[in-house]
């Protein structure tokens, strides 16, 4: 199975939550899927309110032949900073996380350190109006091997049913 073939089974696991953009996602993505979501709590009217909380996720998609370092770290650029770009920290704002999904047909041996090794995040006011992490996901298909940072090691077992 080809990259571009896996990344196409993929993306309906993300249509029930997300927003998916495929015709004019952030080049030099495929795709990119937006989650929001916004919720206010009150006790017994609205104007005593108890907590506003907004929470975000960015998700970006890239189907390549051969991954390597430097087309790793651009696809990391990319995604960070369009994922940051969108961020409103205020002391509602809970977090906001930027994730990139990378299905390559091979990815190589220096590659796989920088993806396990990825640390991104940003924190707004000592943490008081949010934080933002980055979430890196690498599948290979033909090898039947998932990829994570220590943030994304939640996604691994998603991404598994997706390549066997």
């Amino acid at each position: 199975m080809t990259s571009a073939e896996t990344l196409e089974k993929i993306l309906p696991a993300y249509k029930r939550y997300y927003n998916i953009n495929t015709e004019d996602p952030t080049q030099p993505f495929d795709a990119e899927a937006v989650f929001n979501s916004h919720n206010e709590q009150y006790y017994l009217v609205k104007s005593a309110k108890v907590a506003d909380i907004e929470s975000n996720e960015y998700v970006f998609f890239k189907a390549v032949e051969r991954l390597d370092t430097e087309e790793f770290g651009k696809l990391t650029e990319t995604a960070w900073e369009k994922g940051l770009k969108d961020v409103n920290p205020t002391f509602s704002h809970k977090n906001t996380d930027v994730t990139l999904v990378i299905v390559a047909d091979s990815i190589d041996e220096d590659c796989i350190h920088a993806i396990k090794n990825k640390k991104l995040s940003h924190s707004y006011f000592f943490n008081l109006k949010g934080y933002s992490n980055f979430h890196v996901v690498a599948v290979e298909p033909n090898l039947n091997r998932v990829l994570t940072n220590r943030r994304g090691r939640f996604l691994k077992k998603m991404f598994m049913q997706y390549i066997q």
